[in-house]
C-alpha cells in the first residue's frame, strides 16, 4: 500500500532531494533541534518522503501513517516503520568517529522483550523482533557530508555475545559481600555501600561500535565528494522488498549513483561471507 515504506524508498527519496543543508530545514522547524534531531529529521522525512512537504500538520500526520513508533531520545530504536524495519540514528562530528551507544549493547535486530526499550515501542505494534537500520550520519553544523546506512545483522553480532558479557558484570557484582543491590536495568547498583548505609553506587555501560566506515573500509573508502550515501544491504533483505521498490532504486541514472553485489564478513564468524548490494551515491 502507499503508506509502506522501506530503506529503497528512502535512497530514492535521497537522490531525488539532492539537499543536504540539514540545519535550516530541519531545525529550522524546531528552534530546540540541536544537530541530533535535525539529523533525525531528515531521517525520518528521507523515509517517509517528507523532504518537500512544508506544512508541518500535513507532515506529521504522514509520518503517522508511515511510522508505528518515533522515539524518545534515550531509548533505541528512534523509529519503527510500520510491518517494517527499525531505525537508529547515530550523528558523528568527524568522518571516522566511533558510535557511542551508552547503555544499549549493538544490536544484530531489535526485540521487543529488551528491557531497555520503551514501553511504547514495545506496544505500538504486535511484534517481537525486527530488522534494524543503523543510519549513521556525520555532519558540519549545517551540512550532511555523509549518511551511512547498515543492517544491523551484517554490523553487530548477536546478541548473546553481548548479553554474556553485561551478565558476567551483574553476576560478579552481586558476588559483593554485605552490601544491598539495587534491581536495575543499567549493569548494577550498589545501596548502602558504608557502614552508615549513606553511599549508592550506579554502575553503568558505556558501549561503543566501530564507525560502518571503518568496519566497511574493505567496501568503499571515503571520497573528496561533498556528500556520500553509503548503504549496505543483505541480498536475502534486499529481494524481500516490494518489486515497484527495488524497481525504483534499479532505475536511477545518476551517474554517481551505483549498485553492486558484494559481500560481507558474517559478524558472527569473519570466515562467513554474506551475500551484499552495495549502494553508493557521492556527489
Amino acid at each position: 500500500s502507499n503508506y509502506m515504506t522501506n530503506i529503497l524508498e528512502a535512497i530514492f527519496n535521497i537522490t531525488n532531494n539532492q539537499n543536504f543543508d540539514i540545519k535550516t530545514i530541519h531545525s529550522g522547524r524546531n528552534r530546540m533541534n540541536g544537530m541530533g534531531t535535525a539529523l533525525e529529521s531528515y531521517v525520518i522525512d528521507a523515509f517517509a518522503d517528507t523532504f518537500k512537504v512544508d506544512d508541518e500538520l500535513k507532515r506529521i500526520q504522514i509520518h503517522n501513517q508511515k511510522f508505528s513508533w518515533l522515539g524518545n531520545q534515550n531509548n533505541p530504536p528512534d523509529a519503527m516503520i510500520r510491518n517494517g524495519d527499525a531505525i537508529e540514528v547515530k550523528k558523528t562530528q568527524s568522518a571516522n568517529a566511533g558510535l557511542v551507544l551508552n547503555s544499549s549493547y549493538p544490536k544484530s535486530t531489535i526485540r521487543s522483550e529488551s528491557t531497555l526499550l520503551a514501553k511504547g515501542c514495545r506496544d505500538c505494534e504486535t511484534w517481537t523482533e525486527r530488522d534494524i537500520i543503523y543510519a549513521v550520519g556525520h555532519t558540519t553544523d549545517d551540512t550532511l557530508k555523509s549518511l551511512w546506512l547498515v543492517y544491523g545483522n551484517i554490523f553487530a553480532a548477536k546478541h548473546e555475545t553481548y548479553e554474556l558479557i553485561k551478565n558476567k558484570i551483574k553476576t560478579g557484582v552481586n558476588e559483593i559481600p554485605n552490601v544491598e543491590f539495587a534491581d536495575t536495568k543499567e549493569l548494577g547498583g550498589v545501596h548502602r555501600v558504608d557502614p552508615l548505609g549513606i553511599t549508592n553506587l550506579r554502575i553503568r555501560g558505556m558501549w561503543h561500535i566501530h564507525n560502518p566506515r571503518k568496519v566497511f573500509n574493505y567496501l568503499h573508502l571515503k571520497t573528496e565528494k561533498d556528500f556520500e550515501l553509503v548503504c549496505i544491504i543483505p541480498k536475502t533483505k534486499y529481494n524481500s522488498f516490494p518489486l515497484e521498490s527495488r524497481k525504483k532504486v534499479e532505475s536511477i541514472s545518476l551517474k554517481d549513483f551505483k549498485i553492486t553485489d558484494t559481500q560481507v564478513k558474517d559478524p558472527n564468524n569473519p570466515a562467513n561471507l554474506v551475500d551484499c548490494k552495495l549502494i553508493t551515491y557521492c556527489i
